[in-house]
């Protein structure tokens, strides 16, 4: 749960007090809170429970043959998952019947599931609807954003964006399941003109989109190559870090990530488990930075992340935009 209330300061008594509404009541018994300022993009956002962000790779019919594909379910969490997922909501789901019973339960339909009641379950148990099959591969689109948000370490707040789900599915060895439309506007190549007459001349052998993606994605796997190192074997390896001069270079000739202006430092991440002693992050784990940014970070990590985004954020989209243009293969 995360909720935007207006804090009233008590400075006598060094209390500052928050009036969340009944309904925000349960998260308050389950111990200590996280607080943290309010991001600029919620300032519309009125008082209460942040809502969920709409999903509208969910509904891009492009995208329909990815959610419904098998083994992009079973990586998200499988049909089981899916199943334990729509429990945790109530409500039937089938808004056409009159009478609904109390007790809730799942009913496979195609390659998803339907949350139904008792009674809608009933009558619609051998039934093989249009109506049922939307609502059930509306499920598995949710589901599967969902298991990709939760990995990419977003909350439900963010709108899962393209190149974001097709990073989590080329990760996870799926590239071959991105379809050809996606990954055209993935790498930004002009929509496809048939003519009704082309002469053979005219006819220039290309690499499909997908084809690209595909090749792409085995080769950012290709990063591990070596899964039984003999650090593997040992009960405390020592750390070793992964260095690449070349592409630090790289960075450092690219714009800042705040401000857009020409870069005077590869930023290594700091926090999040890295920066410490003996830990600095992998040349990998790098962002480009003007000088004024890169010292406003190190005087306050904090304050630089509430006001610019996260660093993983940030070196996220980098990285995604440094593998969209073949820097990194």
């Amino acid at each position: 749960m995360r909720a935007l209330l207006k804090p009233i300061l008590i400075p006598e008594l060094g209390i500052v007090a928050f009036k969340p509404g009944s309904q925000l009541y349960p998260y308050f018994h389950r111990g200590r809170m996280l607080l943290e300022n309010e991001p600029e993009r919620m300032a519309g956002y009125p008082s209460g429970a942040i809502p969920a962000a709409r999903q509208p790779l969910a509904e891009d019919p492009a995208l329909q043959a990815v959610f419904a594909d098998p083994r992009v379910i079973q990586r998200a969490g499988g049909i089981n998952g899916l199943e334990s997922w729509l429990k945790r909501e109530s409500g039937c789901q089938w808004t056409h019947s009159e009478y609904h019973a109390e007790s809730m339960t799942t009913l496979r339909h195609e390659s998803g599931v339907i949350r139904l009641c008792w009674h809608c379950d009933n009558e619609l148990r051998d039934h093989t609807t249009e109506a049922l099959a939307a609502i059930a591969m509306a499920n598995c689109a949710q589901y599967v954003i969902q298991a990709a948000r939760t990995t990419l370490g977003f909350d439900d707040t963010h709108a899962l964006t393209l190149p974001e789900l097709c990073w989590w599915l080329a990760y996870n060895g799926l590239g071959d399941a991105i379809p050809e439309s996606a990954a055209r506007q993935l790498l930004r190549m002009p929509p496809v003109v048939v003519r009704s007459v082309t002469r053979e001349s005219e006819t220039a052998p290309t690499r499909g989109p997908s084809e690209i993606v595909q090749e792409t994605a085995k080769k950012v796997l290709a990063l591990r190559i070596d899964p039984e190192t003999p650090e593997s074997y040992m009960l405390r390896p020592k750390r070793r870090r992964w260095e690449n001069e070349k592409y630090t270079r790289w960075v450092k000739a690219q714009t800042c990530a705040c401000c857009n202006q020409p870069a005077d430092d590869p930023h290594h991440i700091i926090g999040h488990g890295q920066g410490g002693m003996g830990t600095k992050a992998h040349d990998l784990f790098v962002i480009p930075l003007c000088r004024a940014h890169h010292d406003e970070l190190h005087r306050d990590p904090v304050a630089f992340e509430a006001k610019y985004g996260s660093q993983l954020t940030l070196l996220f989209r980098f990285i995604d935009h440094a593998l969209a243009i073949g820097v990194l293969a």
